[in-house]
């Protein structure tokens, strides 16, 4: 294929789907990562598309938001690593709430098999998921559904999830910085979104890579409430994502990279050592660097050295 030819193609994607990764665009069109990045800048030079790490999206800053066709087919071995992982964090027995997007959908398949739970969701994708599942029991908002991603939003959502307290919320969106947290491109979507953070003691947010330094219109889930990230390893060379991650663990988010060597294979990481094994800088207010280290399981914490300080910082 000729560059003019992919680079049409590479447009082509974008335009149809807000956003799209290095990855899935170097499978399209048949090409290495490396190829595809430069024809990115481009695209980019030329300003026909802005340039995210680890993708593309659509010039304006504000990336709109995709359809679920759009969705289920975008960085799949990605959150299906991120649906294992989150799934292991969910105890026999729970309450926990679930909001609508593929990668959580890919969560509810996988909950399936852990009995005694209790799962509050907008999302039909969700209920879909664990409609025939043994000893889960479903329970879903009212309100208005929304087509272009199956869900449930609008005033009565909002109401039915008042009162309402469960252990644990799992939250995906369209990007995440460190500067506004989680966000999404759909206001109703978004105001549904807040209403399930509020329900919850915890919430543990589900982003792959591509959405990492992407900011939509509305926030959904701030820093500051968000208690875990789950992600994917970005790719190599990938420096921002990197940063983005070390922001937010700076900010005290408990960040947790799935498909690491443990999911080597299926996701273009065999052979690889992956970078969370890496320590990482990190900068506290009023001390010197930390370091920070894979936990089992790739949760990033700090060393034995800085607990105690990081503690104290968060108790004030």
């Amino acid at each position: 294929m000729f560059a003019a030819e992919r680079r049409q193609l590479i447009l082509e994607m974008v335009r149809a789907n807000g956003a799209v990764s290095l990855r899935e665009l170097a499978r399209v069109v048949q090409t290495s990562e490396v190829t595809v990045r430069r024809d990115v800048r481009a695209l980019e030079a030329e300003g026909l598309l802005d340039r995210r790490h680890g993708g593309a999206v659509l010039p304006g800053g504000f990336t709109r938001e995709s359809g679920f066709p759009q969705k289920s087919h975008l960085a799949t071995a990605e959150k299906t690593a991120i649906a294992d992982v989150a799934a292991g964090l969910v105890e026999e027995g729970e309450a926990i709430v679930v909001g609508a997007g593929t990668t959580t959908q890919e969560l509810a398949r996988r909950l399936a098999r852990v009995p005694g739970l209790t799962v509050v969701t907008n999302s039909l994708l969700v209920a879909q998921a664990l409609a025939h599942a043994n000893r889960v029991e479903v329970v879903m908002t009212g309100g208005t559904l929304r087509g272009s991603n199956y869900a449930l939003v609008g005033s009565g959502a909002e109401q039915s999830l008042q009162g309402l307290r469960v252990s644990r919320a799992f939250l995906s969106g369209s990007g995440l910085t460190a500067e506004r947290g989680l966000s999404t491109s759909n206001m109703l979507s978004a105001s549904v979104d807040r209403a399930l953070v509020q329900a919850a003691a915890e919430v543990v947010v589900l982003a792959d890579h591509t959405k990492l330094g992407t900011d939509t219109m509305f926030q959904t889930v701030p820093t500051d409430v968000m208690t875990r990230l789950v992600t994917d390893e970005p790719p190599p060379h990938d420096d921002r994502a990197a940063t983005e991650l070390q922001a937010l663990a700076d900010q005290g988010v408990q960040i947790t990279v799935a498909g690491g060597a443990a999911a080597s294979g299926g996701d273009g990481m065999a052979g690889r050592r992956p970078r969370r094994e890496s320590p990482l800088p990190v900068q506290r207010r009023g001390g010197p660097t930390a370091q920070l280290r894979s936990a089992p399981g790739g949760l990033l914490e700090p060393q034995a050295g800085e607990r105690a300080r990081v503690a104290d910082l968060r108790r004030r």
